[in-house]
């Protein structure tokens, strides 16, 4: 980025705090516990297939190339711009897209732990309030931004953990709800396995987030991998004790996987008798920070990798700054309307108009995969074009580390989007038309933006 303000660099702490905070998320890692006490074995091999490899790529890339935009940049040194460009529309677009549904889901939460009766309006306001606060803490700048995930990531951390706990004391004292003898934890391979890997997946994207700011970061050729390791495996360890938290509370069948955590929560906090309100709500406005947090390291990342991109810095719209912060203002700004559109659709609309909002929300879980589908091959070429280049980590086992890494998190990637497709429902003209459709559309969108750009 052009003209930073001066900021204190990012040190290995805070690096570990920003990809926790980023990559764990409490609203969407139950859906998996439905599968009953085989989820967690899920999880663990997820871990052990997808994320080490991917978590390894990231460490090499971040390492050998410290440069603001991340991803972009990487992709950049290996295909060129106009395909990098591509890369960092659709991580910004994601983000847009995505927040509409972390906001939905904060204000559900509040009303259902505080306000039962609250106006449907209200609800409404209050998301897209949230939104906004966002995109105020985004245009300040990056040490806000860091500071508040910093805080975020110790309380995910204590909420799981204690989410943890409460499950050993819950089923000491009431059973548990799921059956955890060892034949429980083995797979069935059928296609609900093969599903909630996918959805596995997506809650363990993000490693790439911190490098948006490689710049930034203290000391990045020996600290990107130790981040990695350090964020790896308390990440991977906290998504099992989350999941251990649920299946002890909830019986697998009953589980909701948008809502889950807070139904899990409410039932763990009985152990507490008559204090049980007190401890849920406390633990839920946590989980309600949490979620905020969530949207600050994506938002962050997000504008950064787009800013950094060459045709946004030609554009008015994407490349104006904000003339206190020299922030890219209007890129967070732009996210807070297409977000604050999207919320008033849910709450507007209703039965198949509501079907709607949500199927436009798919659609940004299938352009959030595109970027990766760049990211695993770009290790490979950048190692095998680019050998001049000092690497202070690379990936194990040499070239077998190298390709084994990069094929098989292409192919969870492709898996993903491909199972985004197959609904179970056979052929839904409203969803399978607005991905394709909508996916489509964004492309070409981006392609324009950057063909001007070079008018």
């Amino acid at each position: 980025m052009e003209n930073k303000t001066e900021t204190k660099k990012v040190s290995l702490f805070k690096m570990v705090s920003f990809t926790v905070c980023g990559i764990v998320v409490l609203d969407t890692f139950v859906a998996p516990a439905a599968l009953g006490a085989s989820s967690i074995t899920i999880w663990l091999l997820t871990a052990l297939l997808f994320f080490i490899p991917y978590g390894l790529i990231n460490a090499e890339l971040g390492a050998a190339y410290p440069e603001d935009g991340g991803i972009y940049a990487w992709v950049k040194r290996a295909y060129g711009d106009f395909q990098a460009s591509l890369v960092s529309w659709f991580y910004w677009v994601n983000v847009a897209f995505w927040m509409p549904a972390v906001f939905i889901a904060f204000s559900t939460w509040f009303s259902m732990a505080f306000a039962p009766d609250m106006n449907i309006w209200v609800s409404a306001m209050l998301a897209i309030a949230m939104c906004w606060v966002i995109v105020f803490i985004g245009i300040r700048g990056v040490d806000l931004s860091i500071t508040v995930t910093n805080i975020a990531a110790v309380l995910k951390v204590a909420v799981l953990l204690v989410f943890g706990l409460l499950g050993v004391v819950y089923g000491v004292k009431n059973g548990f709800a799921n059956d955890f003898s060892l034949s429980s934890f083995a797979l069935s391979f059928n296609f609900d396995t093969i599903a909630f890997s996918s959805a596995i997946v997506y809650n363990l994207l993000g490693f790439e987030l911190i490098s948006s700011i490689a710049s930034e970061i203290e000391d990045p050729g020996k600290n990107i991998p130790k981040m990695t390791v350090l964020a790896g495996i308390l990440i991977a360890a906290l998504y099992v004790i989350g999941t251990f938290g649920v299946l002890a509370a909830i019986p697998a069948e009953s589980i909701d996987p948008l809502d889950g955590f807070f139904y899990a929560l409410k039932e763990l906090c009985t152990v507490f008798g008559g204090a049980q309100d007190i401890v849920f709500k406390a633990i839920i406005l946590v989980g309600l920070f949490t979620l905020v947090s969530n949207m600050i390291s994506w938002t962050l990342g997000g504008v950064e990798v787009l800013d950094e991109a060459e045709f946004t810095k030609k554009t008015k719209l994407l490349g104006h700054r904000h003339p206190k912060y020299d922030t890219p203002d209007y890129s967070y700004i732009l996210m807070g309307v297409i977000s604050t559109i999207l919320i008033a659709m849910n709450f507007v609309l209703s039965g198949s108009a509501n079907d709607a909002f949500w199927t436009i929300l798919s659609f940004s879980f299938l352009v959030f995969f595109l970027p990766y589908l760049w990211l695993f091959p770009t290790v490979v070429k950048l190692r095998n074009t680019d050998v001049d280049t000092p690497r202070p980590y690379k990936i194990p086992l040499g070239k077998f580390g190298l390709y084994f890494s990069s094929i098989i998190g292409f192919l969870f990637i492709a898996g993903g989007i491909i199972l985004l497709f197959v609904t179970g429902e056979g052929w839904d003209p409203l969803y399978h038309l607005t991905l394709i459709i909508g996916t489509g559309i964004t492309t070409i969108f981006g392609i324009g933006l950057y063909r001007k750009s070079l008018k």
